[in-house]
Protein backbone atom coordinates (compact mmCIF):
# COMPACT_ATOMS: atom_id res chain seq x y z
CA UNK A 1 0.00 0.00 0.00
CA UNK A 2 1.38 3.39 -0.95
CA UNK A 3 1.84 6.07 1.67
CA UNK A 4 -0.86 8.19 0.01
CA UNK A 5 -3.48 5.43 0.23
CA UNK A 6 -2.46 4.70 3.81
CA UNK A 7 -2.88 8.34 4.81
CA UNK A 8 -6.31 8.53 3.12
CA UNK A 9 -7.39 5.38 4.94
CA UNK A 10 -6.29 6.72 8.31
CA UNK A 11 -8.01 10.04 7.68
CA UNK A 12 -11.28 8.29 6.78
CA UNK A 13 -11.06 6.22 9.97
CA UNK A 14 -10.49 9.40 11.97
CA UNK A 15 -13.74 11.03 10.77
CA UNK A 16 -16.13 8.84 12.84
CA UNK A 17 -13.76 9.20 15.80
CA UNK A 18 -14.06 12.98 15.55
CA UNK A 19 -17.86 12.69 15.43
CA UNK A 20 -17.70 10.52 18.53
CA UNK A 21 -15.57 13.13 20.28
CA UNK A 22 -18.16 15.82 19.58
CA UNK A 23 -20.97 13.57 20.85
CA UNK A 24 -19.11 12.75 24.07
CA UNK A 25 -18.19 16.38 24.63
CA UNK A 26 -21.79 17.48 24.21
CA UNK A 27 -23.12 14.66 26.40
CA UNK A 28 -20.67 15.12 29.27
CA UNK A 29 -21.39 18.83 29.55
CA UNK A 30 -25.13 18.15 29.58
CA UNK A 31 -24.68 15.64 32.40
CA UNK A 32 -23.52 18.46 34.66
CA UNK A 33 -26.15 19.77 37.07
CA UNK A 34 -28.00 22.80 35.77
CA UNK A 35 -27.54 24.53 32.45
CA UNK A 36 -26.63 27.89 30.96
CA UNK A 37 -29.95 29.43 32.02
CA UNK A 38 -29.32 28.54 35.66
CA UNK A 39 -25.92 30.20 35.42
CA UNK A 40 -27.44 33.34 33.89
CA UNK A 41 -30.31 33.62 36.34
CA UNK A 42 -28.35 32.63 39.43
CA UNK A 43 -30.29 33.50 42.57
CA UNK A 44 -32.41 36.16 40.89
CA UNK A 45 -36.15 35.80 40.92
CA UNK A 46 -37.34 35.90 37.30
CA UNK A 47 -40.71 35.16 35.82
CA UNK A 48 -41.35 31.84 34.05
CA UNK A 49 -41.89 33.74 30.78
CA UNK A 50 -38.44 35.33 31.02
CA UNK A 51 -36.83 31.99 31.80
CA UNK A 52 -38.65 30.37 28.86
CA UNK A 53 -37.48 33.09 26.49
CA UNK A 54 -33.87 32.63 27.60
CA UNK A 55 -34.13 28.88 27.08
CA UNK A 56 -35.57 29.43 23.61
CA UNK A 57 -32.72 31.83 22.77
CA UNK A 58 -30.13 29.12 23.52
CA UNK A 59 -32.32 26.30 22.05
CA UNK A 60 -32.53 24.65 25.46
CA UNK A 61 -36.23 24.03 24.99
CA UNK A 62 -35.45 21.63 22.13
CA UNK A 63 -34.86 17.86 22.53
CA UNK A 64 -31.29 16.91 23.39
CA UNK A 65 -30.63 15.27 20.01
CA UNK A 66 -31.76 18.39 18.20
CA UNK A 67 -29.60 20.56 20.45
CA UNK A 68 -26.63 18.37 19.52
CA UNK A 69 -27.28 18.66 15.79
CA UNK A 70 -27.63 22.43 16.04
CA UNK A 71 -24.42 22.64 18.06
CA UNK A 72 -22.59 20.31 15.66
CA UNK A 73 -23.64 22.44 12.71
CA UNK A 74 -22.21 25.50 14.42
CA UNK A 75 -19.00 23.61 15.29
CA UNK A 76 -18.44 22.68 11.65
CA UNK A 77 -18.43 26.39 10.83
CA UNK A 78 -16.20 27.15 13.86
CA UNK A 79 -19.05 29.07 15.46
CA UNK A 80 -19.26 28.23 19.16
CA UNK A 81 -21.73 31.00 19.89
CA UNK A 82 -21.50 33.61 22.64
CA UNK A 83 -20.85 33.13 26.32
CA UNK A 84 -24.02 33.69 28.37
CA UNK A 85 -21.83 34.82 31.28
CA UNK A 86 -19.49 37.32 29.64
CA UNK A 87 -21.30 37.93 26.36
CA UNK A 88 -18.05 37.42 24.42
CA UNK A 89 -17.67 35.34 21.30
CA UNK A 90 -16.47 31.88 22.37
CA UNK A 91 -14.45 31.27 19.21
CA UNK A 92 -12.62 34.57 19.67
CA UNK A 93 -11.92 33.76 23.34
CA UNK A 94 -10.41 30.39 22.50
CA UNK A 95 -8.50 31.82 19.54
CA UNK A 96 -7.00 34.41 21.87
CA UNK A 97 -5.90 31.80 24.43
CA UNK A 98 -4.91 28.92 22.14
CA UNK A 99 -1.55 30.34 20.91
CA UNK A 100 -0.28 30.70 24.49
CA UNK A 101 -1.19 27.10 25.33
CA UNK A 102 0.30 25.78 22.08
CA UNK A 103 3.49 27.76 22.67
CA UNK A 104 3.89 26.44 26.21
CA UNK A 105 3.04 22.85 25.26
CA UNK A 106 5.29 22.97 22.19
CA UNK A 107 8.21 24.36 24.18
CA UNK A 108 7.77 21.67 26.84
CA UNK A 109 7.59 19.00 24.13
CA UNK A 110 10.81 20.21 22.48
CA UNK A 111 12.51 20.33 25.88
CA UNK A 112 11.42 16.73 26.53
CA UNK A 113 12.88 15.55 23.22
CA UNK A 114 16.09 17.58 23.49
CA UNK A 115 16.77 16.13 26.94
CA UNK A 116 15.14 12.72 26.65
CA UNK A 117 16.61 11.43 23.38
CA UNK A 118 20.32 12.15 24.13
CA UNK A 119 19.88 10.93 27.71
CA UNK A 120 18.23 7.72 26.48
CA UNK A 121 21.03 7.09 23.97
CA UNK A 122 23.74 7.63 26.58
CA UNK A 123 21.93 5.42 29.10
CA UNK A 124 21.64 2.57 26.58
CA UNK A 125 25.21 2.80 25.28
CA UNK A 126 26.64 3.15 28.81
CA UNK A 127 24.50 0.35 30.24
CA UNK A 128 25.42 -0.43 33.85
CA UNK A 129 27.86 2.46 34.08
CA UNK A 130 27.48 5.56 36.30
CA UNK A 131 25.92 7.57 33.45
CA UNK A 132 23.18 4.94 33.12
CA UNK A 133 22.52 4.89 36.86
CA UNK A 134 22.42 8.70 36.99
CA UNK A 135 19.90 8.87 34.12
CA UNK A 136 17.78 6.21 35.83
CA UNK A 137 17.62 8.13 39.09
CA UNK A 138 16.93 11.42 37.29
CA UNK A 139 14.19 9.82 35.16
CA UNK A 140 12.46 8.23 38.15
CA UNK A 141 12.62 11.54 40.02
CA UNK A 142 11.20 13.38 37.01
CA UNK A 143 8.30 10.95 36.61
CA UNK A 144 7.51 10.82 40.33
CA UNK A 145 7.60 14.58 40.95
CA UNK A 146 4.14 16.18 40.64
CA UNK A 147 4.26 19.11 38.25
CA UNK A 148 2.24 21.35 40.57
CA UNK A 149 4.79 20.81 43.36
CA UNK A 150 7.72 21.37 41.01
CA UNK A 151 6.14 24.55 39.68
CA UNK A 152 5.61 25.94 43.17
CA UNK A 153 9.20 25.13 44.18
CA UNK A 154 10.59 26.79 41.04
CA UNK A 155 8.47 29.87 41.70
CA UNK A 156 9.60 29.99 45.34
CA UNK A 157 13.30 29.62 44.57
CA UNK A 158 13.85 31.46 41.30
CA UNK A 159 11.08 34.07 41.39
CA UNK A 160 10.58 34.93 45.06
CA UNK A 161 13.91 34.12 46.70
CA UNK A 162 16.37 34.90 43.87
CA UNK A 163 14.17 37.29 41.88
CA UNK A 164 15.43 36.00 38.53
CA UNK A 165 11.96 35.61 37.03
CA UNK A 166 8.65 37.40 37.33
CA UNK A 167 5.84 35.86 39.37
CA UNK A 168 3.19 36.82 36.81
CA UNK A 169 3.56 37.07 33.03
CA UNK A 170 4.80 40.41 31.64
CA UNK A 171 2.49 42.63 29.64
CA UNK A 172 4.24 41.81 26.37
CA UNK A 173 3.49 39.98 23.11
CA UNK A 174 3.79 36.20 23.13
CA UNK A 175 6.70 36.30 20.66
CA UNK A 176 8.91 38.56 22.75
CA UNK A 177 12.09 38.11 24.75
CA UNK A 178 10.39 39.00 28.03
CA UNK A 179 7.66 36.42 27.51
CA UNK A 180 10.19 33.80 26.41
CA UNK A 181 12.17 34.35 29.59
CA UNK A 182 9.05 34.05 31.75
CA UNK A 183 8.03 30.87 29.90
CA UNK A 184 11.23 29.09 30.94
CA UNK A 185 9.99 27.98 34.38
CA UNK A 186 6.58 26.68 33.25
CA UNK A 187 8.29 24.92 30.34
CA UNK A 188 10.63 23.09 32.72
CA UNK A 189 7.71 22.26 35.00
CA UNK A 190 5.63 20.83 32.19
CA UNK A 191 8.39 19.07 30.24
CA UNK A 192 10.26 17.34 33.06
CA UNK A 193 8.03 14.26 33.34
CA UNK A 194 7.85 13.86 29.56
CA UNK A 195 11.65 14.07 29.25
CA UNK A 196 12.00 11.37 31.90
CA UNK A 197 9.47 9.15 30.12
CA UNK A 198 11.20 9.53 26.75
CA UNK A 199 14.57 8.73 28.37
CA UNK A 200 13.41 5.48 29.94
CA UNK A 201 11.46 4.38 26.88
CA UNK A 202 14.31 5.04 24.43
CA UNK A 203 16.82 3.30 26.69
CA UNK A 204 14.66 0.20 26.92
CA UNK A 205 14.01 0.15 23.18
CA UNK A 206 17.68 0.62 22.29
CA UNK A 207 18.82 -2.10 24.68
CA UNK A 208 16.63 -4.63 22.89
CA UNK A 209 17.97 -3.47 19.52
CA UNK A 210 21.63 -3.55 20.60
CA UNK A 211 21.36 -7.30 21.12
CA UNK A 212 19.91 -7.88 17.63
CA UNK A 213 21.79 -9.85 14.98
CA UNK A 214 21.98 -6.98 12.49
CA UNK A 215 23.94 -4.91 15.01
CA UNK A 216 26.55 -7.63 15.35
CA UNK A 217 26.69 -7.90 11.58
CA UNK A 218 27.18 -4.13 11.19
CA UNK A 219 30.01 -4.18 13.71
CA UNK A 220 31.60 -7.19 12.01
CA UNK A 221 31.64 -5.24 8.74
CA UNK A 222 33.81 -2.63 10.41
CA UNK A 223 31.27 0.18 10.71
CA UNK A 224 32.08 2.84 13.26
CA UNK A 225 30.23 2.52 16.54
CA UNK A 226 28.78 6.00 16.08
CA UNK A 227 27.28 4.95 12.73
CA UNK A 228 25.89 1.72 14.17
CA UNK A 229 24.21 3.53 17.06
CA UNK A 230 22.83 6.59 15.29
CA UNK A 231 22.00 5.21 11.84
CA UNK A 232 20.82 1.69 12.62
CA UNK A 233 19.96 1.20 16.29
CA UNK A 234 18.44 4.62 16.94
CA UNK A 235 16.18 4.57 13.89
CA UNK A 236 14.76 1.15 14.75
CA UNK A 237 14.29 2.24 18.36
CA UNK A 238 12.33 5.38 17.54
CA UNK A 239 8.95 3.74 16.84
CA UNK A 240 7.80 3.51 20.48
CA UNK A 241 9.33 6.92 21.16
CA UNK A 242 7.34 8.42 18.27
CA UNK A 243 4.15 7.02 19.80
CA UNK A 244 4.84 8.53 23.20
CA UNK A 245 6.18 11.80 21.77
CA UNK A 246 3.11 12.30 19.60
CA UNK A 247 0.68 11.60 22.42
CA UNK A 248 2.74 13.67 24.85
CA UNK A 249 2.45 16.66 22.52
CA UNK A 250 -1.35 16.46 22.76
CA UNK A 251 -1.34 15.80 26.49
CA UNK A 252 1.11 18.63 27.13
CA UNK A 253 -1.24 21.03 25.38
CA UNK A 254 -4.26 19.96 27.41
CA UNK A 255 -2.33 18.94 30.52
CA UNK A 256 -1.07 22.46 31.13
CA UNK A 257 -4.18 23.34 33.16
CA UNK A 258 -2.45 23.09 36.54
CA UNK A 259 0.78 24.68 35.32
CA UNK A 260 -1.11 27.60 33.77
CA UNK A 261 -2.88 28.18 37.08
CA UNK A 262 0.39 28.18 39.03
CA UNK A 263 2.21 30.56 36.71
CA UNK A 264 -0.88 32.63 35.73
CA UNK A 265 -0.19 31.71 32.11
CA UNK A 266 -2.89 33.19 29.81
CA UNK A 267 -3.77 29.92 28.09
CA UNK A 268 -6.74 27.63 27.60
CA UNK A 269 -6.15 25.87 30.90
CA UNK A 270 -6.96 28.96 32.95
CA UNK A 271 -9.90 29.69 30.65
CA UNK A 272 -11.28 26.19 31.27
CA UNK A 273 -10.91 26.42 35.05
CA UNK A 274 -12.57 29.81 35.18
CA UNK A 275 -15.38 28.63 32.89
CA UNK A 276 -16.06 25.64 35.14
CA UNK A 277 -16.26 27.88 38.20
CA UNK A 278 -18.60 30.25 36.34
CA UNK A 279 -20.61 27.37 34.83
CA UNK A 280 -19.90 28.88 31.42
CA UNK A 281 -21.13 25.88 29.44
CA UNK A 282 -20.43 27.04 25.85
CA UNK A 283 -16.81 27.79 26.70
CA UNK A 284 -16.43 24.46 28.53
CA UNK A 285 -17.80 22.59 25.52
CA UNK A 286 -15.56 24.40 23.06
CA UNK A 287 -12.42 24.02 25.19
CA UNK A 288 -12.93 20.32 25.87
CA UNK A 289 -13.67 19.76 22.18
CA UNK A 290 -10.42 21.47 21.14
CA UNK A 291 -8.49 19.28 23.60
CA UNK A 292 -10.17 16.14 22.26
CA UNK A 293 -9.44 17.12 18.67
CA UNK A 294 -5.79 17.71 19.56
CA UNK A 295 -5.50 14.18 20.94
CA UNK A 296 -7.21 12.60 17.92
CA UNK A 297 -5.08 14.54 15.43
CA UNK A 298 -1.94 13.66 17.38
CA UNK A 299 -2.84 9.98 17.04
CA UNK A 300 -3.34 10.45 13.30
CA UNK A 301 0.06 12.15 12.98
CA UNK A 302 1.72 9.33 14.93
CA UNK A 303 0.17 6.73 12.61
CA UNK A 304 1.48 8.56 9.55
CA UNK A 305 4.98 8.92 10.99
CA UNK A 306 4.88 5.24 11.91
CA UNK A 307 4.20 4.32 8.29
CA UNK A 308 7.06 6.52 7.09
CA UNK A 309 9.57 5.04 9.55
CA UNK A 310 8.45 1.43 9.06
CA UNK A 311 6.84 0.69 5.65
CA UNK A 312 5.67 -2.72 6.92
CA UNK A 313 2.96 -1.00 8.94
CA UNK A 314 1.16 0.05 5.74
CA UNK A 315 0.41 -3.62 5.08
Amino acid sequence: MSIGRYVCKRVLITVPVLIGVTALTFSFVHLLPGDAVDAIIGFRDVSPATEASIRAEYHLDEPVWKQYLLWLGDVLTLDFGHSPITGRDVTASIGHRLPATVALGGAAWLLALVIGIPAGIVAAVKRGEPADELSRVAALAGIATPNFWLGLILLLVFSIRLGWFRVIPPDAPLASLAMAKFMLLPTITLGTASAALVTRLLRSSMLSELDAAYVRTARAKGLRERTVILKHVLRNSLLPVVTVAGLQLAFLVDGAVVVEQIFSWPGMGRLLVRSILERNYPVIQATVLVIGLAIVLANLLVDIIYAVLDPRIRY
